[in-house]
This record gives C-alpha cells, structure tokens and sequence, in this order.
C-alpha cells in the first residue's frame, strides 16, 4: 500500500513527494482540460510521431537518421559522417546547450513542460494508459490503498501488461536508431544467442523506461535532474515563467461567501494542486520542483470561468510583470547567449559546408621506420608507411593515389587504384624511395607530396597529403 498526497496539506519543510521519515509519497495529479492541455497534447502527438517514425523513414535510399556506433558511421538527412567528424559534435552540442540556456532565460523550464522526454512520455502515454484502465484521480488513488481487492487487481494487472509491453516497443524504437530497423527485425526473427548485445541493451532499456516512467517518474525531475538547480541562474525577474498574480489573488477567500471588496481572486480551492503532477502549490512562488507544465493555468482558468472573473490568475507571466513593470526580452544575458550560439551555429555551418565524406591518413611503420639499400648507383633510402582510407558514403567510391611533386622520389606500388564500399575503410602499405645522397643534400629535410583522389557526383576530390621523409642522424 503506497501513501498519496493530500494536496490541502502540502508540508512547507521538505518536498510534497516524501513524508517526515523520506519515505516516497505517491502523487496523482487530477485531470486537466483546457486551452494548453490541447496546445501540448498536439505537440506532443508530433514529437512521439517524429520519433517513432524517423527509423523508418528513407533520404535517398539511405536512412534519414541512423547513429552506427559499431561502423562509427552516423547518417543524418542522407549525409554520413564518420568518426574522424567528431569535432563537429562540439558545435552541435554547444547549440543545443546555449539554446536551452536562451529558452530559459526567455521562458523558463519551457523545455521541460514542453519537450522533455521525461513529460512527453509519461503525460501523453503512461499517464494515458493508467487514465484509461484505472479510471480517474479518486479510482487510482483507491487502488493504491487497496490494490488486492479483485477489481482493483484486475486493473492493475491490465495496466502494468500495457506498461511493460509499451516499454518494449520504446526500447525497440530507440534501439533502430543504433541499428536501424530492417537489421533489428532481422535480430528479432533469430535466436537471442545470434546477437547478445542487442538483446541485452534493449533488455535493460525496456526496464530502465518501465523503472522511470511507470514508477519513479516525478523522482527524476526533482531529485536526480540537475536542470532544475541551475535554472535559478539563468532566470531573473524578465524571465517568463508559469507564475501566480498574486497582487490580483491576495488576500485569499475560503470559497465566495467570503469574498468582498478587499479580496483576491484566489478562493483557495486547489485546484492548481491537485493537477500538478510534482505536488507543488505554485502560489508559493518559483520553486524547483515546478516544470512548467501549464497545468495549474488551465485548472485556475477553469475555475475563473465558473465564478466568472477574468482568466489568468495563474498565467505565463515574469515577475516584472506581475509587478506592473514592463519586461525586457533582450537582456544583456540573452544578448550574450544569443552570440555564443550564433557563433556555434556559423562554426557548424562552415564544418559542415566544407564537409568530405572521405577521410585520409599517412602513418609511418612502427616497425621499421627507414631502410637504406645498396644498389648500383648508390645506397637507396626507403620509407616504410600505411595510408588509412575510408568512406563514409553509403555508396560505393573510386580512389587513385599518386606521387605529386615527385622531387626525384618514387613510390612502390606506383599509382595505386581501386574501390571503396560505402562505409569501408582499408590500410594500404606503401614505401617511398630516394638516394641517399640527395637526401643528405637536401639537408636531410625533404617532403613528399602524395596525392589522392575520391570520385564523388562523377567528379574527382583532391587529398593532398604531405608527408616527411626521414633517415638516419648520423
């Protein structure tokens, strides 16, 4: 039997969820109608859409997103990156990081309210179903203080068949983005044994989801999310934030009997609480457990209608503005955040733009760095390397690699050919060779010059890479 909260009797020393010991109080928000009610049931249906469909969807024949972590290749709208592009990921999550930053400093947790996994998840799915098959606040409440009587149990069993079975499809869906879904499926008809990683990491995925957003839920946010502690530090009194009007609600009635000139609009009715799925009384002011979810905005407005004053008791409001002053949008914070991420954003368009999906390295033998060789005309110098070449295309690509600028040096093989499947990287051993002599003329600082190229859209893509040649000290 799990204790539930009594939203009339929110205690003031420590979180609504747990008791006096810290044993965990259940929370059961009632259900809320309204204008944001609607507006986020929207875009949430649009977001679990994208994010079920996206592993399935195809850009030129290729996935249009796909994060292959065992090839180290990475498709993002037909275009493959492969790991030598990882610096590009600093200018990518600099962006996301400064654009939450910038949507915090403008609006608040608007993130979590509106985007995060953790409330899209549990509100339009978990909560849903258990809405469904439970029933409202009061029938849940009363299966949580009896869940053994059999009519309480029958739902309950029903409820948590759903829940598990919508874990393993999430877990599945996150899963084909890593390995897209004609290779899951393909892992899906064979035995576990045929492919133990996977079956495992969506294993422990489906109880991680089933863990956080059938039971622990709330927990995260408030306890182990850091995004709700530093929030405070990037708001200030221009931020607009889910807020309470309380130069408009104060002094409180106890219902309208009590109301009269000299009182608020507030009739002290919680239902702001009892629709707040983290158990806080928002007219408390900004606090850390609040997401931001609206929740309390359409509940107030529904109750304003009733009683027929105006809507916005609770509303999206800064303080500034509660206070009669006008806001600021283009603060000398979000100024700043602004440009740092525009900055991002150039340095990630620039990257990008002048991205090759062809990657080329020159490494010297760790054996054997040099040789010298005797021959007739004088003693040889030989250089001993390995080219690294890989493709990043899904499609196949030709490569020819040639000697530029020879300077009198040769290389063996000589002009070397072939094909690249897409995502293949190959080693190709290679010397360079030279008299000695010159070597030494040249004051023993000579380089090499080797060229490659990659056929791409039936054109061809120079690689020039420079590389030292090397001999004895002495």
């Amino acid at each position: 039997v799990m204790s539930t909260l009594d939203y009339r009797d929110l205690p003031s020393d420590r979180l609504a969820s747990t008791d006096e010991e810290g044993s965990r109080i259940w929370i059961i928000p009632a259900r809320v109608r309204g204008k944001w009610k609607q507006r986020k049931t929207i875009f949430h249906i649009i977001l679990l859409t994208i994010f079920v469909l996206t592993p399935w969807l195809r850009w030129n024949g290729s996935p249009l997103v796909l994060l292959d972590l065992v090839q180290r290749q990475f498709i993002f709208f037909g275009r493959a990156f492969g790991a030598h592009d990882a610096p590009k990921l600093f200018f990518v999550l600099g962006i996301l990081g400064f654009g939450l930053i910038i949507a915090t400093a403008l609006w608040g947790r608007v993130w979590c309210g509106w985007a995060c996994p953790q409330t899209v998840f549990i509100e339009q799915v978990f909560r849903r179903i258990e809405s469904w098959v439970v029933g409202n606040r009061a029938m849940q409440i009363a299966c949580h203080k009896d869940p053994f009587k059999f009519k309480h149990l029958r739902k309950l069993i029903v409820k948590w068949i759903l829940f598990i079975s919508i874990s393993i499809f999430l877990a599945h869906t996150f899963i084909s983005y890593f390995v897209s879904w004609e290779e899951l499926l393909k892992m899906m008809s064979r035995p576990p044994s045929e492919s133990w990683t996977v079956f495992l990491f969506v294993g422990f995925f489906s109880a991680l989801i089933l863990f956080d957003f059938a039971w622990f839920r709330e927990q995260f946010c408030i306890i182990m999310c850091p995004y709700g502690r530093f929030q405070a530090v990037l708001m200030d009194e221009d931020s607009t934030a889910v807020s309470y009007d309380y130069k408009r609600g104060e002094p409180r009635t106890k219902g309208l009997k009590g109301s009269g000139p000299n009182t608020g609009d507030c009739i002290d009715c919680y239902k702001c609480v009892s629709v707040c799925p983290t158990g806080i009384d928002i007219r408390r002011g900004q606090q850390l457990e609040c997401i931001g979810c609206t929740a309390c905005i359409d509940a107030c407005d529904e109750v304003m209608e009733k009683i027929d004053r105006p809507k916005g008791l609770i509303r999206y409001a800064s303080l500034s503005a509660i206070e009669g002053v006008k806001s600021k949008i283009l603060t000398s914070r979000v100024i700043l955040y602004s440009l740092v991420m525009s900055i991002m954003v150039l340095g990630l368009i620039y990257s990008i733009s002048f991205h090759q999906p062809f990657y080329v390295s020159i490494l010297r033998q760790n054996q054997r760095t040099y040789a010298i060789s005797p021959s007739a005309d004088g003693d040889i110098l030989i250089n001993n390397y390995r080219m690294h070449l890989k493709n990043s295309k899904v499609t196949p690509t030709r490569y020819e690699i040639e000697l530029f600028d020879v300077q009198g040096i040769t290389m063996a093989p000589g002009i070397m050919r072939g094909e690249l499947e897409g995502n293949q990287d190959i080693h190709l051993p290679f010397f360079l060779k030279l008299s000695f002599k010159e070597w030494k003329d040249k004051k023993r600082n000579l380089n090499a010059k080797i060229r490659v190229k990659f056929e791409k859209d039936n054109q061809w893509v120079e690689d020039i890479q420079v590389v030292k040649i090397v001999g004895p000290k002495k």
